[in-house]
């Protein structure tokens, strides 16, 4: 009678390999499993799966975390409850969220699920985001962030989000003027987490090679004694910075931007 009762409360089917799962992990995954039988059940029923041994537990609390921390996001939004996201994106997100242990980066894998639900379940624009985000280093990470923080947005005539270079100048190879978003050597020590001089000149080439910063920036300057390094996001790099944040709006409400009143038939030159 026991075992039929245990039976029946194995809800992801894991009795078996109980012993392996602390209590704590075993609620985090049968919390996001219920939350993903909602959204997606297909990624539920593969997260289950995730406990069949110690790899995938650690794997199974990772991908938890992310989903908890996703459900956060959508609880802050109007008509979350509603939402629903393809399964093809919500496996790459858990697939690739699941091997990250670090708060910081499980949050904007986070971000992605939360701005991954629509009501119709069908979009799937974040699966670049998700692409770009499996393909840079938390060191990466973090210097994206800031620098998508500290960069003075302004809003195009055209109404696209930019990013203010001030007084560019352009050339075939790139911008050659203009200030963008600069960083110095003590900054990128403090924000990437390391020390390391030659892997941080790495880091800002992979994130260049990505377009995720400019093509000016991505190197740390030559012609100066101070070192610094031009770390100007790109467009694409900020508006991937507001899915990650969970907010799939316009990139110009996000930052409190005003677009561009649309000019009259009485300004337009004749």
């Amino acid at each position: 009678m026991a075992e039929d009762k245990s039976k029946s409360l194995d809800i992801l089917g894991v009795k078996p390999i109980a012993d392996a799962v602390n209590t704590t992990t075993k609620g985090m995954v049968e919390g996001a499993a219920a939350i993903l039988s909602r959204i997606c059940l297909p990624a539920a029923e593969e997260l289950g799966f995730l406990l069949q041994d110690k790899v995938r537990v650690f794997r199974a609390k990772n991908a938890a975390a992310v989903v908890l921390k996703a459900q956060e996001k959508l609880e802050a939004t109007p008509g979350g409850e509603r939402l629903h996201a393809l399964p093809r994106l919500v496996g790459l997100i858990l697939e690739q969220g699941s091997w990250v242990e670090l708060d910081e980066v499980q949050n904007m894998w986070a971000g992605l699920l939360a701005t991954s639900c629509t009501e119709d379940g069908q979009d799937d624009s974040n699966l670049m985001f998700a692409d770009l985000l499996s393909r840079l280093t938390a060191s990466q990470c973090r210097i994206l962030d800031f620098a998508c923080r500290e960069a003075k947005k302004i809003v195009a005539p055209n109404g696209l989000l930019v990013v203010d270079l001030g007084d560019a100048l352009w050339s075939p190879n790139g911008m050659i003027g203009g200030l963008g978003t600069v960083m110095s050597l003590e900054q990128l020590y403090k924000v990437s987490g390391t020390t390391d001089l030659h892997r941080l000149d790495r880091e800002l080439d992979h994130l260049r090679s990505l377009e995720l910063i400019l093509p000016h920036g991505g190197g740390f300057s030559t012609d100066s004694p101070e070192t610094t390094a031009n770390v100007t996001p790109t467009s694409l790099a900020i508006q991937m910075f507001v899915r990650l944040n969970g907010f799939r709006g316009d990139p110009t409400e996000f930052f409190g931007l005003t677009p561009p009143e649309p000019s009259s038939a009485e300004d337009t030159p004749q």
